[in-house]
C-alpha cells in the first residue's frame, strides 16, 4: 500500500476492505446494534414480484426506507396493503449487500391503529363478559315459524341484497321490516342501538337480523361498541347477529342471542324451506288420519263388548239395543266426518302452497333436463381441456433443452453459474462448467476469439 495514502484526518488505514467484506461487516453491525425495531411508515411503489416477495418503501414527510416482505410473512396477512396505507411493522434492520443498500426486512404487518383497537375490544369483552352479559343463560329462544322478520342494517349494505334474496327464495311468506341505519362511521354505534331500541318497542316483528357484510377491524367499529350490545340484550325481541365473515368476531356476536357466521346465514336461521314445511305438513295430516281410525276402531270395540255383556238380560234391557245401535251409528258418522275434515283441511293446505309456487310440477323435468345438459357440458370441456393439454405438450417438448443438447451443443457457465453467450464473457485462463446432454465437466479457458460480423 503507497505509505502516503491516509485517511482525510491524517490516520493511515490499517486495513483495505473489498467491498463484500465492508458491506457484510456493516450489515453485522446494524444487525447487532439495532436488531428488530417496530416502525411506522406510509406504504410506497409497493411491488408483488412473481415469487410472492413484496419490496416496498417505508416512508414519512422527510425520509424513507427500502423493505422487503417475504412470501412466508406476507401470506399471514389478513389485509391486503396498498400504496398509501399508513402500516406499522415489525422488522429486522440490516443492509442488501450485494447492493449496499439499507433495507428493513418486514417480519408482520398492520394496519396503524388496529393494535390499539384490538387493545379496547379485548378489555371491553373482558368487563361485559364479567358482568355476565355474555351468559348462555340469558339467550332467547328464537320463534320456530315467524310471521315477520326485521333487518337492522344500511339500505346501501351488500348484506341487505344477501339476505332479501335468501328470505324470498326460502320463506316468501314471511313478512319483512327493513329498519334502516348506518353500519359504519363515528355515529354509527349510537343510531344501531337507537334502532334496536325502536325496533323492540315497535314490536312489528318476532326476531331481528342485525347484519353488515365483512371489512378491517375499523370497518366494523361500531358492532364492538358496548352501547350495540346492551341494546341487544335489553331488546324485547331476540336477535341473530351476522356481521362480516365468518372468522370476523366483534362485541355484538357475544351479546347475540344467536351469532351467524354471515348476513346470508342469519337469514337462513330464521326461514325454514317451504318445501320442507310442505313435507311436514303432509306428515301431519297422515299422522291425524290414523289417530282419528284408530279412535274410531277402539270406540266400536268397545260398543261390542259392552253389546256382548248386556246380550245375556236381554228382557229388562231389550230397550238399550236400540240406544247402542244409534250410538254406534253416530260414532261411525263422527268418525268419518272427523276423517273427510281432515282430509280437505290437508288439500286446502296443499293447494294453498301450489298456488304460492306454481312451477313445482315442472321442478322435476326442469331438474332432469338441467341434469342432462350438465352431462354434455362436462363431457365438451374435458373434450376441450384434453386438446389443449395435448397442444401444450407439443409446444414444451419443442422448448426441451435437452433435445439441443443431444445434437451436441453444450451450456456454458461461469463460476458463479450465469449462462455465458459471448466470448467478452470470459478471460484467458478462466474456468468454465459446460453441461452435455449426459453429464458435465469443468473447462479451462486457453484461447479467446471474439465474434466477428459477417
Amino acid at each position: 500500500m503507497d505509505p502516503d495514502f491516509e485517511r482525510s484526518d491524517g490516520e493511515t488505514a490499517r486495513v483495505c476492505l473489498t467491498v463484500s467484506q465492508l458491506n457484510r461487516a456493516v450489515s453485522g453491525s446494524l444487525q447487532r446494534d439495532f436488531g428488530v425495531q417496530r416502525v411506522r411508515g406510509e406504504i410506497a411503489s409497493l411491488t408483488r414480484a412473481a415469487s410472492g416477495h413484496w419490496y416496498f418503501s417505508l416512508k414519512d414527510v422527510s425520509a424513507q426506507v427500502r423493505c422487503v416482505m417475504f412470501r412466508g410473512r406476507n401470506a399471514r396477512l389478513d389485509f391486503a396493503p396498498r400504496d398509501g396505507d399508513e402500516v406499522e411493522v415489525l422488522a429486522a434492520v440490516g443492509l442488501y449487500e450485494a447492493r449496499g443498500e439499507f433495507q428493513l426486512t418486514v417480519e408482520s404487518m398492520q394496519r396503524f391503529g388496529a393494535g390499539r383497537l384490538w387493545e379496547q375490544f379485548m378489555r371491553l369483552r373482558q368487563r361485559l363478559a364479567a358482568e355476565g352479559l355474555f351468559d348462555a343463560a340469558a339467550k332467547r329462544a328464537l320463534p320456530r315459524l315467524p310471521q315477520q322478520v326485521g333487518v337492522v342494517t344500511s339500505l346501501q349494505a351488500a348484506a341487505l341484497r344477501d339476505v332479501l334474496t335468501t328470505l324470498r327464495r326460502r320463506a316468501p311468506y314471511l313478512g319483512i321490516v327493513v329498519y334502516p341505519v348506518p353500519v359504519q362511521g363515528p355515529e354509527a354505534g349510537a343510531r344501531i342501538a337507537a334502532m334496536l331500541a325502536t325496533a323492540s318497542r315497535r314490536r312489528e316483528v318476532q326476531v331481528l337480523l342485525l347484519v353488515r357484510g365483512g371489512g378491517s377491524i375499523e370497518d366494523l367499529w361500531a358492532f364492538n361498541e358496548e352501547a350495540v350490545a346492551r341494546a341487544i340484550r335489553a331488546s324485547a325481541l331476540p336477535v341473530i347477529v351476522g356481521v362480516g365473515h365468518e372468522s370476523d368476531f366483534t362485541i355484538a356476536d357475544f351479546a347475540a342471542d344467536v351469532r351467524a357466521p354471515t348476513p346470508t346465514a342469519a337469514a337462513e336461521l330464521v326461514a325454514p324451506e317451504r318445501e320442507g314445511l310442505l313435507r311436514e305438513l303432509h306428515a301431519r295430516a297422515r299422522l291425524l288420519a290414523r289417530a282419528s281410525a284408530r279412535a274410531a276402531a277402539e270406540r266400536a270395540q268397545r260398543l261390542d263388548y259392552a253389546t256382548r255383556v248386556l246380550s245375556a238380560p236381554r228382557a229388562p234391557l231389550s230397550g238399550l239395543e236400540t240406544r247402542i245401535a244409534q250410538l254406534r251409528s253416530r260414532c261411525a258418522f263422527a268418525a268419518r266426518e272427523l276423517a273427510r275434515r281432515s282430509r280437505a283441511q290437508a288439500a286446502a293446505h296443499c293447494r294453498a302452497l301450489v298456488r304460492a309456487r306454481p312451477d313445482l310440477p315442472l321442478a322435476g323435468n326442469r331438474l332432469a333436463e338441467a341434469r342432462r345438459r350438465l352431462r354434455a357440458a362436462q363431457e365438451h370441456l374435458m373434450l376441450l381441456r384434453s386438446n389443449a393439454l395435448a397442444h401444450h405438450a407439443r409446444a414444451l417438448e419443442h422448448l426441451n433443452v435437452q433435445g439441443v443438447l443431444d445434437r451436441g451443443f453444450a451450456i456454458l457457465r461461469d463460476r458463479l453459474g450465469r449462462p455465458l453467450t459471448d466470448a467478452a464473457q470470459v478471460a484467458l485462463g478462466a474456468r468454465v462448467h459446460a453441461t452435455l446432454a449426459r453429464g458435465s465437466a469443468d473447462l479451462l479457458v486457453e484461447a479467446i476469439r471474439p465474434h466477428e460480423d459477417r
